[in-house]
């Protein structure tokens, strides 16, 4: 009866609190309205936008576990690059070869590259959501994560819909807010968007001559240089110093070369793989289990030396060199120390312009490298598995911040700030200062209190 009592208890709560919030959402939303015609959005817009817009609470706790930050790399990239995928990207640069060719010579863009996005946000059009795209905006934007940018993103849907550019009932996408082929947000799509078929509509959503003139018009904006990579896998030396591979720290593409860095190979797969690493890699799988041995296995020094040594035999074996670019360059380890390594190149800026996720970005470069007929990725065998939860890194940040080491406000997202945190923390105890928030970092330093 106790228990009965209890339960009811909380549901009553719950459904208060559920009430409660709307309350609040809807004048939230009142005053939203009185702002949207402060700035110029016409009064039937905005009326007819806020009687249709409802919360959402689904759409926060999406926001809150986005696979793009907090799954492992390797894990993110194989479930959206398989073979399938690669196999309807060759066939759509195959199907679509006229009109890609006319957009890449006119932007500058590569088809390739056009395709990949076009893949890994809709499946080539397949699936553009389905979710009505004015109430996702209005949840986050009343939610308070990143309600300046999604109150924005509103604003500027309105404004669509007072440009005649979509009808309030059509708009609907993905639980961010993002639509159509290429899932612009509505930000995107009033500054970059144009009319790539000539009927002086742009449709983003049903017209494929839009959506990629409209990606490769904003790639293009956003500083995509003719002609140049975006990114490449490459090998790193024994010796390398794993501080300096950062997304902000960018050095010539001859200082890299210098430091020992050569582009990736597959004769560093046949010819460096020792029995003792396969038995590492073998524990590895198991610790999954075991997050206490999966630390114990990754930081043993005799692992490190070993897999360090065979690093540098595999170097003499490189024949191939790396691009020659004018600008600067910086080498990331999306998956730590023991995963894949990249060197990425301006072009790569732009793709993280698009998405701020190195995952996201990494996955759609080589998701154009495969259409391309470029090899798979080749390292990260031996990569760490796993990835802290949402609350786990919250905790994570909270307990560097503790012991000094300062990650900023906790937020659940392994941003710079905390990379940098992570790598002074990893430098105090002699680890490899990779800067990746992984579980095992979590456990030594929960360990090491």
């Amino acid at each position: 009866m106790k228990l009965l009592i209890t339960f009811l208890v909380l549901l009553g709560c719950s459904f208060a609190n559920t009430a409660f919030a709307r309350e609040e959402f809807s004048l939230w939303l009142d005053a939203l309205k009185q702002e949207a015609i402060s700035v110029g959005i016409t009064e039937q817009t905005a009326t007819d936008t806020i009687s249709r817009v409802q919360l959402l609470p689904n759409i926060i706790k999406l926001d809150r576990s986005q696979p793009e930050f907090i799954s492992p790399f390797l894990d993110y990239y194989q479930r959206r690059v398989d073979a399938l995928k690669i196999k309807r990207g060759r066939e759509m640069l195959a199907n679509h070869a006229i009109l890609l060719n006319q957009v890449e010579m006119q932007y500058g863009v590569p088809k390739e590259i056009l395709v990949a996005f076009w893949g890994m946000e809709t499946n080539y059009g397949r699936f553009q959501g389905n979710i009505d795209m004015l109430s996702a905006l209005a949840t986050l934007a009343y939610d308070g994560r990143r309600s300046s940018f999604f109150r924005n993103q509103l604003m500027d849907a309105m404004r669509m819909i007072d440009a005649d550019h979509a009808d309030a009932e059509e708009l609907v996408g993905s639980w961010a807010g993002a639509f159509g082929n290429m899932q612009f947000m509505p930000t995107t799509f009033m500054t970059y968007a144009v009319d790539g078929d000539g009927d002086n509509k742009i449709d983003v959503v049903n017209s494929t001559a839009d959506a990629f003139a409209s990606a490769a018009n904003y790639l293009s904006q956003v500083g995509w240089r003719k002609g140049e990579p975006a990114m490449m896998e490459v090998q790193l030396p024994a010796n390398f110093d794993w501080q300096v591979a950062q997304y902000n720290l960018r050095k010539s593409v001859e200082e890299w070369a210098a430091m020992g860095v050569r582009p990736m190979q597959p004769t560093y797969l046949l010819s460096n793989i020792t029995p003792k690493e396969r038995l590492i890699n073998a524990n590895k799988l198991k610790a999954k289990k075991s997050k206490t041995a999966l630390h114990q296995i990754t930081y043993k020094k005799e692992a490190v030396k070993n897999l360090q040594s065979n690093q540098t035999a595999s170097i003499s074996s490189f024949k191939s060199t790396l691009p020659n670019v004018a600008g600067h360059v910086a080498i990331v380890l999306p998956q730590g120390w023991r995963g894949p390594a990249f060197m990425i190149f301006d072009n790569f800026d732009a793709v993280m312009d698009w998405n701020r996720s190195v995952n996201y970005a990494l996955s759609v470069v080589q998701l154009a490298n495969r259409i391309n007929g470029k090899p798979p990725i080749l390292g990260g065998q031996f990569a760490e598995v796993g990835a802290l939860s949402f609350q786990q890194m919250i905790a994570l940040q909270t307990e560097l911040n503790k012991n000094g080491f300062d990650a900023g406000e906790p937020d659940g997202f392994p941003g710079l700030r905390t990379q940098e945190a992570v790598r002074a923390f990893q430098l105090s105890q002699r680890l490899p200062a990779d800067g990746y928030a992984s579980p095992n970092i979590f456990n030594y330093l929960k360990i090491s209190q």
